[in-house]
């Protein structure tokens, strides 16, 4: 437990400096902004580039992988919806609430962190989890709380969903680098050396960038979103090693990994929904602030527990 904790550090060490910078306004929001906009339209997307053109599709899609990971995540999404309905909350607000239980940090922490922890071996497993995370939770937030609003879900809705998909640079790298592995190209050398430098930014970015964010979110509603960080860090978690290993034959390594991307804290791109909705983006704030400081024992705790440590 404590190596792990201690390989893990450096990487919240990195997130607490961006803490620090945000807090102290020696980086601006305004900064803040454009760095993450680098890292995810450039560094993040060369890196998911690079690995993804070492892989075939052959060899990352695994339909128990993405059954067990699916009905984990739908199952702790419906378990959250339905205490969101108990507590009487508006269908846009338990659409957000159960965004937070299942969405994990898996872009900008997970892949950077396990593919450096584990081995780049893991980044096969990581991307089929950011995929159903995007294509299915991400597409459902939106039908779902525009659906509540204008009382049906139109055609213009699905088209804005198809639209945001084709349009998100992570499943374009995603979807760029397996189609050049598809067709066998080789890597010029200045194309490879681009390739690393620019994605060599992409982990000490992200995470800079998730601690400055950090730094303006606040911690209101401190019950519910405590309720959120812990469905998110240890039941999320739990479905999924339930799903991976007792539901469905799902291969140890890559079952390993989907665990460790269960417990990631909340995404930040949940917050940047909320916000743009305008559906409790301080709970959702608070959120991600206590999941992504918790995380910091959790994550460790997690990743011992599965290579036996």
């Amino acid at each position: 437990m404590l190596a792990i904790f201690l390989e893990t550090l450096p990487f919240f060490g990195v997130i607490g400096l961006g803490w620090w910078a945000g807090r102290t306004g020696f980086f601006t929001p305004e900064a803040t902004a454009y760095l993450t906009k680098f890292v995810f339209y450039f560094a993040l997307s060369a890196m998911l580039f690079r690995f993804s053109a070492d892989l075939s599709l052959r060899e990352i899609l695994d339909w128990s992988f993405v059954a067990a990971y699916l009905w984990a995540s739908m199952t702790v999404y419906l378990i959250a919806t339905a205490i969101g309905f108990i507590r009487r909350r508006p269908m846009e607000e338990i659409a957000v609430e159960a965004q937070c239980a299942v969405i994990g940090n898996t872009g900008f922490l997970g892949i950077p962190m396990f593919a450096l922890l584990l081995g780049p071996q893991a980044v096969g497993p990581l991307m089929l989890v950011l995929a159903v995370d995007l294509i299915v939770f991400s597409s459902l937030i939106v039908i779902i709380v525009t659906g509540s609003r204008d009382g049906r879900v139109s055609p213009a809705v699905l088209r804005t969903v198809g639209l945001g998909l084709l349009k998100n640079p992570m499943i374009v790298a995603i979807t760029a680098g397996l189609g050049w592995s598809a067709l066998d190209l080789p890597f010029p050398g200045p194309m490879e050396s681009f390739l690393a430098l620019l994605g060599g930014a992409a982990t000490p970015g992200a995470l800079f960038a998730i601690g400055a964010s950090l730094a303006g979110k606040s911690a209101e509603r401190l019950s519910v979103a405590g309720y959120l960080a812990t469905f998110k860090l240890v039941v999320h978690p739990a479905a999924v090693a339930f799903a991976a290993l007792v539901l469905f034959p799902v291969e140890p390594f890559p079952a390993m990994v989907m665990i460790a991307a269960a417990a990631l804290p909340v995404a930040g791109n949940v917050y940047i929904l909320a916000q743009h909705y305008g559906v409790a983006p301080a709970r959702v704030s608070a959120s991600i602030l206590i999941s992504t400081v918790a995380s910091i024992v959790t994550v460790p705790l997690v990743v011992a527990w599965l290579q036996g440590g």
